[in-house]
């Protein structure tokens, strides 16, 4: 009887453990169901993202300098779409052939726009670049981030936010495309936002053109009126899209030129003649017999047997060097050093984050109250250097009456590509009276007409020019030493619009480099209009 019983106990116990044993089985089974279901419905979407687009950096007229074109891509599901319906619309049909035999929906570049299915969807995505306009001022991208010009100052606005364009579908738990259930589609209107800049698209061009035979220089065009930069040229240009072979170019092209300091040379007798007239010395005449001394330093003309008698127009005309240092010691030097520095010497140039032009040098009081410092300052030389944004400046400043108008590259910042928001009223100071700014003007009308050598003519209208043969203490293989190249000025004389700078480094004569260069961008502009 008791080994009976404890075999009914251990039938009892098998039992219990089988049961225990099935219900653990059946539970585990239950969560592992569950899990695979959580797991499907997870997954029950899939989305494929065509391509993003980013914000656009506009000119002053909202035509878009990035996102200027569009390219038509296309998202198909293989399963819902004729391989011999969509295959010519494809641009490289190899890789088209490719992945349509995966049998998963893929996305692929389209010659043109075709009928939009189920299992065909269209898309038009802005791209980045199409022509090389301005890739000093726009700057490129590395990694998809901006690292230079607008692309890095603007980099939030142009790329923050949804920028997506992309098509969803709902799958099965094996993760086959339910086209039954359709589709859910984002087009990114991203392109729209951005910023603007006061650039004309077609003066920018006009300028690119007219300079493209400078192997290294900058060309600035401005609105004398409110100092709105409409055009800024560096060369030599750069691919924004290869940077890679600008890095080791011995010209530099990455280098902004525009922004750099260089010898000024006699434009800055613009400066010096202001300074005259303000100390009542319009009227000043002057010997030029081919140089002068100045404590034991020569100076030379570039007349050797000098101009003879000369008056400020005719001093201005022809460039006298020895006339305008003659003036020059007549002056109060901390004076004469302050007009320039209202003038804009010395002072940087702010345009946007990452975009700021060099002070330049402006030499001090003490240093100009050595008398051959003085000297070499009155007429452009010495240790003064100046950017080609300072000299545009400055011209701007002749040209619209005395007012010196800081120079300005972005207007605002749009949402819709229409309107623009948080423009800014431009800076300006008054550094000279309407009648001294007059005189000025007459002297630059004057150094063009009054100079049967000048190459600053144009055919269209007349202009106001000023040139400068900047030297620069280098010498080249010859023992020549090289000189920067300059002119300035303004068109139309009679009513100053616009103001021209072109520095060609290292030309030479501002008279057979620069001014060909100006009087092009003049005509071209003309022209246009």
């Amino acid at each position: 009887m008791r080994k009976r019983g404890e075999n009914r106990i251990i039938f009892l116990v098998s039992v219990f453990f089988l049961m225990f044993f099935g219900l653990s089985l059946n539970y585990f089974k239950i969560s592992h169901e569950r899990r695979y279901v959580q797991t499907a419905y997870e997954n029950s979407l899939f989305t494929i993202n065509a391509g993003d687009s980013q914000g656009t950096i506009y000119d002053r007229n909202f035509s878009p300098l990035t996102n200027a074109h569009n390219k038509i891509v296309a998202v198909a599901v293989p399963s819902d779409v004729e391989y011999d319906e969509i295959y010519n619309l494809a641009k490289d049909k190899q890789k088209f052939s490719d992945d349509y035999a995966e049998g998963r929906p893929f996305v692929f570049e389209c010659t043109e726009k075709g009928t939009e299915s189920t299992g065909l969807t269209f898309f038009e995505i802005p791209e980045r670049y199409g022509e090389n306009t301005a890739p000093h001022i726009m700057g490129y991208l590395s990694d998809g981030k901006g690292v230079s010009g607008l692309e890095y100052a603007y980099e939030m606005l142009l790329r923050s936010g949804n920028m997506e364009n992309s098509v969803t579908y709902s799958t099965d738990g094996f993760g086959h495309i339910l086209i039954g259930e359709g589709k859910s589609v984002i087009r990114s209107t991203k392109q729209r936002t951005g910023v603007v800049t006061t650039l004309d698209s077609e003066i920018q061009r006009i300028c690119e053109k007219a300079g493209k035979n400078i192997k290294k220089g900058a060309v600035v065009v401005s609105d004398v009126k409110n100092g709105e930069i409409l055009a800024l040229a560096s060369f030599p240009e750069y691919d924004v899209q290869n940077v890679t072979p600008a890095l080791t170019d011995e010209n530099s092209p990455m280098i902004n030129r525009a922004l750099y300091s260089y010898s000024v040379g006699s434009i800055f007798k613009l400066v010096t003649a202001c300074e005259g007239i303000n100390n009542d010395y319009s009227g000043y005449m002057y010997k030029c017999t081919g140089s002068c001394n100045i404590f034991g330093q020569n100076f030379s003309c570039h007349k050797k047997d000098g101009h003879g008698v000369q008056n400020l127009t005719q001093a201005m005309a022809n460039s006298c060097n020895p006339y305008f240092i003659s003036m020059s010691e007549c002056f109060d030097v901390p004076e004469f050093r302050s007009l320039a520095f209202s003038f804009g010497f010395g002072r940087e140039i702010h345009l946007c984050a990452g975009i700021t032009s060099s002070a330049g040098v402006l030499p001090t009081v003490d240093e100009l109250l050595v008398p051959a410092e003085l000297a070499n300052f009155s007429f452009g030389q010495g240790k003064l250097t100046a950017t080609p944004l300072q000299i545009n400046q400055m011209t701007c400043a002749v040209a619209n009456g005395g007012e010196l108008i800081m120079l300005s590259l972005i207007r605002g910042i749009t949402v819709d590509g229409e309107t623009v928001s948080n423009e800014k009223n431009p800076q300006k100071s008054r550094i000279m009276d309407k009648e001294t700014a007059h005189m000025l003007r007459k002297y630059m009308i004057s150094a063009v007409y009054d100079n049967e050598n000048s190459n600053a003519f144009a055919r269209y209208v007349r202009v106001g020019a000023k040139t400068s043969t900047a030297q620069t203490g280098r010498f080249d293989d010859d023992g020549e030493e090289l000189c920067n190249a300059w002119v300035t000025g303004f068109f139309p004389a009679s009513s100053p619009r616009y103001a021209i700078t072109v520095l060609v480094e290292d030309g030479g004569y501002g008279n057979d480099s620069a001014s060909p260069v100006f009087s092009d961008i003049v005509d071209m502009m003309m022209q246009r209009k």
